[in-house]
This record gives C-alpha cells, structure tokens and sequence, in this order.
C-alpha cells in the first residue's frame, strides 16, 4: 500500500480542492495543500523549502498560505508569505494548527485539512479581499511527494 497515495481518497481530494476554491472566491490570497511520505528536516523548515520549491513566493501580494503534511512523521505546518506573515499573529497561526490537530489526532484528515482551509482563507478575506482584478495565481490542485 502506497500511503502516499492512500492518505487521502480520490473524492476527499477533490472535497479539499473544492474548499480551496471556495476560499479562494473571497481572498485574493493563495492557499496549497502539500503532502510527502516523510521528511528529515524540522517541520517548520521543510514548510518553508516546499513553500519555495512551488513557488508560492510568486504571488503579487505575498499572500500565499501553505499547508504541508509529512504523513510518516505526523507532523504538519503552515506557512504564510511575507505579506501574510507582516499581518497576523503569531496566536492565528497557532488557533489555524489547533483546529486542524483537533482533527487529525481524530484520524480525521480531510476535515482537518478543509478547517485549516477555512481558517487560514478568514484572515486573507479580512486582510487580503478579493478583487474584480483579482486571478488564480497557483494551482488548487494538492502537490504530492518530494520537491
């Protein structure tokens, strides 16, 4: 079995590209989901890396909001562009993970996932709205394995 793979079914992803999706109607702020096996390097900086490694740093506004899983670790982290990060506390970035950790200590990941979605898009709507100029910058699609 591929827990990769098998983190997350087909009809799951989808319900997380969706709330993507709907998040993103009301911000123009980025929101990715990012899953590996594992990784060897501290959650916070493997976060960052893969934040670069797909370019999320691209976005006109520096408003791009990652969300990174390593299923083997058990770990996840979130992590905001500079435009986000010059914004909000450190406390909504704890309150985001709290929710999210409710969840996946539930076994509960989908849920986790599109909470942590939800959270992340109240602050970019609040800080970031949306805009009739506004266009999807980076993919909605969740990006898996080593980058």
């Amino acid at each position: 079995m591929n827990i990769l793979e098998n983190f997350l079914s087909a009809d799951e992803e989808q319900e997380i590209v969706s709330a993507i999706h709907m998040a993103e109607k009301n911000t123009s702020g980025e929101i990715r989901v990012h899953i590996e096996k594992n990784t060897d390097e501290p959650i916070d900086v493997r976060a960052k890396h893969v934040f670069h490694a797909l370019k999320m740093d691209n976005t006109k506004l520096e408003n791009g909001v990652l969300i990174y899983i390593a299923i083997e670790n058990k770990k996840f982290g979130i992590y905001g562009d500079k435009g986000i990060h010059k914004i909000v506390t450190h406390s909504f970035w704890d309150n985001t993970r709290d929710v999210m950790q409710e969840h996946f200590e539930a076994g509960a990941f989908k849920t986790g996932i599109i909470e942590g979605i939800k959270n992340a898009s109240e602050a970019l709507k609040k800080h970031f709205p949306w805009d009739v100029n506004d266009r999807d910058e980076l993919s909605n699609e969740i990006s898996k394995g080593k980058v």
